[in-house]
């Protein structure tokens, strides 16, 4: 049976699938029973980390939009598109991670669309939450409660956490109560999973289900490494296999909407792929991990820090990068004017370079905001090699629909339907307006392209 990742969202009448993982095991346990006259147990850790996850519920409404094929509209003057309503109702989880401005964390997709939220705690108290802000391109939300007496997880460094490292899932699935559940830290930096714009997971046995979107991975020592985002697995049962979004990573875009209201994602400015053993042999390298560096933008933060194309960037801030998804998802998690060591390989010598990341908000968007055929496609304003303004295609995932059209990494959008396009904005404008079929005129290299969406 094909398998698929799962966000784990259990709902009433709408299903996603999400969850999460994440841990660190350490010599030095304070919550760990090792008393002689006693069963080891995490029983100690549980009753200090287990107040700070919550069960969170959700009301809304979900708009879905589907365009009216043109003969209809002719023949029975039908609307463009057709818009229909559907309320629903979900649960997911939750962890509180700042007790005194009762900051709860959770995931984008258990709170998308939500018209009232409200968190339940151990205590059994429920209250309402306001939603301050999300990143639907990592699956992070942040949510505000207002209560004394709440209890906040304390937060570990998820780049030390080691493959083997103990960890403890805790959520709500199925929408029974807390439930906790024990795994180790399967593997680290996953990536290519196409269910989220930005991914750096960490890969986890700890049994995860549906209903645990959102909760918490723990280390041994009840500290936070991650936020259960997602599962692999038939039909979106456990096998085994799950996902949790690091927790250096949440709060880095956590930090940004508490002082910004958003994310305001960090921009290094370069186009690449993974090195492999291929591209190793090929340029002779001396790794078979890391990120290739294909092409620097003018006046990136790349450029203005010394990278150059052909350069293979291996750690991040001292920490080891093992492929150009990870770099990007580090990266793209990062602040705009946050400064970054990169550790480079350039003809055989590795150096460290200092860039201050620059201020992707406003000029990358994921396409799919702007059309369903361009899902999968990252837009950026650009240029073309003969100087003309448009849109860039900065990044592509691989066998989405944008690839499907025949977009390629690098192609400049410049007209749609022979109407000039200098940028996102006029982009979006034209496609919203465009009605049947769409042809979208592209700059690829020194080569005019007409692509079209039917």
């Amino acid at each position: 049976m094909k398998k698929a990742v799962y966000r784990l969202l259990l709902t009433t009448s709408i299903v996603a699938t999400t969850m999460s993982f994440g841990m660190t095991a350490n010599a030095a346990l304070p919550f760990f029973s090792t008393d002689k006259d006693e069963v080891p147990s995490l029983a100690p850790m549980l009753e200090e980390a287990t107040p700070a996850i919550v069960s969170i519920a959700v009301e809304g409404t979900q708009v879905s939009r589907q365009r009216v094929p043109e003969m209809f509209r002719h023949f029975f003057g039908a609307p463009n598109e057709q818009v229909q309503e559907r309320p629903f109702r979900g649960l997911g989880s939750g962890v509180i991670i700042d007790a005194k401005k009762g900051y709860v964390v959770t995931n984008n997709h258990v709170v998308d669309n939500a018209d009232e939220i409200t968190v339940k705690l151990t205590d059994g108290r429920e209250l309402k939450a306001k939603k301050l802000g999300a990143d639907e391109q990592s699956d992070i939300a942040l949510l505000q409660i207002d209560s004394d007496n709440l209890k906040a997880v304390p937060l570990a460094n998820s780049d030390k956490l080691r493959v083997g490292d103990f960890v403890v899932a805790i959520g709500n699935p199925f929408g029974l109560s807390q439930t906790v559940t024990s795994g180790i830290v399967s593997a680290l930096g996953r990536s290519g999973l196409n269910i989220g714009g930005y991914e750096d997971f960490i890969q986890t046995d700890a049994a995860i289900n549906r209903g645990n979107s959102g909760g918490a991975l723990v280390n041994l020592r009840g500290e936070l490494v991650g936020i259960n985002t997602a599962i692999f697995g038939p039909n979106g049962g456990n096998v085994g296999i799950g996902f949790a979004i690091p927790s250096n990573m949440m709060k880095s875009l956590v930090d940004q909407i508490i002082e910004y209201g958003e994310v305001r994602r960090g921009l290094l400015g370069i186009l690449g792929q993974d090195v492999d053993a291929g591209l190793a042999e090929a340029m002779n390298l001396d790794v078979n991990k890391g990120a290739f560096v294909s092409e620097v933008s003018p006046d990136s933060a790349a450029e203005k820090g010394g990278i150059e194309s052909g350069d293979i960037i291996t750690h991040i801030n001292g920490n080891a990068v093992s492929s150009f998804q990870e770099l990007r998802a580090k990266i793209g998690s990062m602040g705009a004017g946050s400064e970054v060591e990169l550790t480079i390989l350039r003809k055989g010598k590795s150096s460290k370079i200092e860039v201050v990341l620059g201020d992707a908000t406003g000029q990358v968007v994921a396409a799919r905001e702007i059309h369903p055929a361009l899902e999968g496609a990252t837009l950026t304003n650009g240029k073309t090699e003969r100087g003309n303004d448009g849109v860039e295609i900065a990044e592509l995932e691989s066998r989405s629909p944008a690839a499907r059209i025949g977009l390629q990494e690098g192609d400049v959008i410049v007209g749609v339907n022979r109407t000039r396009v200098n940028n996102v904005a006029e982009l979006s404008r034209q496609m919203e307006d465009a009605q049947g079929v769409i042809a979208l005129n592209i700059q690829r290299g020194k080569s005019s392209v007409y692509l079209v969406i039917r």
